[in-house]
């Protein structure tokens, strides 16, 4: 069966009532549901629910009761759920108490649906959880009586069939009317003039379970509005002088500071340093959780990142967009950052690699920082601007280090930022942008193979205003930044390797049997050949996440974990502090690749955050992974190499991102293959 008929079969599944309300409450320019309140959300969610068991016969229900008919399973684990717990109560009751008690599992209810759509190729899931229509939902009529091209669309078409064509609507539909409007996002989908608002109310009143649930919903949300929120408690106020005596801080271990924190003062804490302004950081499950989760609708990362735009020239850039904006952004140049992009031009990233591997000279050390960026750097570059950037990356580097110290960790003066050597290296951001410009001319271009460059550029030439001329700066330049913090990963994970001999050899193992035979493939790669490798560098991330916190500032008052956060707070979410609990990574100071294995699976869930979380999480986390694999097995494969001075116990700089301190070198001791011209 070809793709296409597998699409076409899997799209001829009959949509729950669950999945119509998904499909018609997602807003694909912001990749999520229209802005609806949680608690609106969770009895809309609720009521299709009941709806939908009621017109498989499980159920009934009217103004007054709610009533169970039968408890055979219907297959469909969100509604069976919430069948067995209506036939787990004794009493009677009508359908508002079920939806106000079953509210608390919509939450679940909606990623099973999600799920179920994206299995059925209907959505397609972005890292960030963002969802968009599928490429199959795209190619066909969703059902084969249907004359629509795709899944939204037909639930739209039937609707909108009812309220301006007067054709009469199925139950089913006037459920989804019902509940839609309750909600109070009709009026988004539809443009709804006085005739139609009239029709709308018509609709609603032709079905008798639809009224009852409907009305149901509507009581529900109504109670909602007017309940004051729970008494909220004081936030714990952290004693400046408790963090400055943490061994963890003096070895510069964000995540393990943050964790042992947490321990003592709980998930909400703040923080008033001497000249700052009141930070309140978040750490643990909970709140990893609610920030994945919740934390598009309440925090924004604009006002903490518009002053380092400016360093660059640029209004809008991607980290500092949120919404709609930051959604379109994404999906625009996702290609670019792309593994497939990356395993397409493996041959790309050998050569690379070697190139540059090939100027380590035995008997030599480097600073390993400065080694892994360069390496990683020689690659990055070509591969997602095409162009060689090895002469001006190091100081790109500098300058970038020090424009997050002055402008976002604000650990330094900003006039630090403009000191001679700054200024000169501020002019090879233009010289970064003019060398992309000449390369990627439609002659130029003719035959290569897409990248990031590419990309942006088409979407400068599309929309000049999305993305203006002025924004290219930072945009084209953005690779050399990314080689900088993939390179300080990689010098974490060649410390760990050479300073634990056992690993060291199990990977140097795998990475002679890898090649040879000549370079691996994309199915090689990806495969149980780095089944260890893949692990170690998992491992690796969980310790010595580079990116340990982020930084937001609440645009909308809200409550997390009984605690009230006040519109305008700076917030550091200490996502990477999870790493360090035992509850979710036991003995976590404990170096243990078995964690990720088929039997343990630690890294499942919002606790093992290295990239970070919710929609500002890496675009490029699994072109990252491959490529650290890549570095790492052919380090080994070529080089014998060992930690200078051999003593060396780890420290770390924390900011502006953590990275082994310059102090770490690595000695290049044999070369134990030559590499090939």
């Amino acid at each position: 069966m070809t793709r296409v008929e597998t699409e076409v079969e899997a799209n001829a599944t009959p949509l729950s009532l669950l999945d119509e309300l998904v499909l018609t409450l997602l807003n694909e320019e912001s990749g999520y549901f229209r802005q609806i309140p949680g608690w609106t959300l969770n009895c809309a969610v609720v009521g299709a629910a009941l709806a939908e068991l009621s017109f498989l016969y499980r159920i009934d229900t009217d103004m007054d009761s709610l009533i169970l008919l039968d408890t055979k399973k219907t297959g469909d684990p969100c509604l069976d759920s919430i069948l067995a717990e209506i036939a787990m109560e004794p009493g009677q009751y009508n359908a508002r108490y079920w939806i106000e008690r079953l509210a608390p599992k919509a939450e679940s209810i909606v990623d099973m649906t999600l799920d179920r759509l994206v299995d059925l190729r209907i959505l397609q899931h972005h890292e960030g959880d963002f969802w968009s229509l599928a490429h199959g939902a795209w190619m066909s009529g969703f059902h084969t009586s249907s004359e629509v091209g795709t899944a939204v669309e037909f639930v739209k078409t039937r609707i909108s069939k009812a309220i301006y064509h007067n054709e009469i609507p199925s139950p089913r539909d006037v459920v989804i009317v019902c509940l839609i409007d309750t909600c109070d996002v009709l009026r988004y989908i539809f443009e709804l003039n006085e005739e139609a608002e009239e029709r709308v109310e018509q609709i609603r009143k032709m079905d008798l379970i639809g009224r009852s649930i409907a009305d149901a919903v509507s009581e529900n949300i109504a109670v909602s509005l007017f309940q004051r929120t729970s008494l909220t408690r004081s936030i714990p106020r952290l004693k400046l002088r408790k963090v400055m005596r943490s061994k963890h801080l003096r070895r510069g271990n964000v995540p393990a500071l943050m964790a042992e924190l947490h321990e003592e003062y709980g998930p909400v804490f703040e923080l008033r340093a001497p000249f700052q302004e009141r930070m309140i950081i978040l750490a643990g499950p909970e709140t990893n959780h609610w920030v994945h989760r919740h934390g598009r609708m309440q925090l924004r990362a604009r006002d903490y990142l518009e002053d380092f735009e400016k360093v660059y020239g640029g209004v809008g850039l991607l980290p500092a967009l949120d919404g709609a904006d930051h959604f379109r952004y994404r999906k625009s140049i996702q290609p670019g950052y792309a593994r497939g992009r990356l395993e397409a031009q493996l041959d790309m990233v050998f050569s690379k690699a070697r190139e540059n591997l090939a100027t380590w000279n035995v008997g030599e050390a480097d600073i390993a920082v400065t080694m892994c960026r360069n390496l990683v750097n020689s690659e990055l570059s070509p591969l997602t601007i095409g162009i060689d950037s090895q002469d001006i990356a190091d100081d790109m580097h500098k300058f970038k280090e020090r424009a997050l110290k002055t402008h976002l960790a604000k650990t330094l003066p900003k006039f630090m930022l403009r000191t001679p050597p700054m200024r000169r290296r501020a002019k090879l951001i233009d010289e970064v942008v003019e060398r992309v410009l000449r390369v990627h001319t439609p002659a130029q271009r003719a035959g290569c193979p897409r990248d990031l460059a590419d990309e942006l550029l088409n979407m400068h030439a599309s929309d000049r205003q999305f993305l203006p001329e002025s924004n290219l700066r930072f945009v084209l330049s953005a690779p050399l930044i990314a080689s900088m913090y993939v390179g300080d990963q990689l010098s974490f994970i060649v410390y760990a390797m050479l300073s634990q001999p056992e690993f060291h050899e199990k990977i140097r193992e795998e990475a002679d049997a890898l090649f040879a035979d000549g370079d691996p493939d994309r199915e090689t790669l990806t495969g149980p050949a780095i089944d260890i490798t893949r692990r170690f560098i998992m491992e690796c991330l969980r310790m010595y996440p580079i990116v340990p916190m982020s930084v937001r500032n609440v645009m909308n008052q809200c409550v997390v974990e009984g605690y009230e956060l006040p519109e305008g707070a700076r917030i550091i979410i200490a996502q990477t502090a999870t790493h360090y609990m035992s509850d979710h990574f036991p003995d976590p100071f404990t170096f243990d690749i078995d964690r990720y294995d088929a039997l343990r699976k630690e890294h499942i869930g919002s606790a093992y955050a290295p990239y970070g979380l919710g929609t500002h999480t890496c675009l490029g986390i699994r072109w990252t992974e491959l490529q650290l694999a890549i570095n790492l097995l052919m380090m080994v494969h070529y080089y014998e190499l060992e930690i200078a001075p051999k003593r060396y116990r780890l420290k770390i700089s924390p900011f502006p991102s953590m990275s082994p301190n310059k102090k770490l070198k690595i000695r290049v001791v044999e070369q134990r293959r030559e590499l090939p011209a």
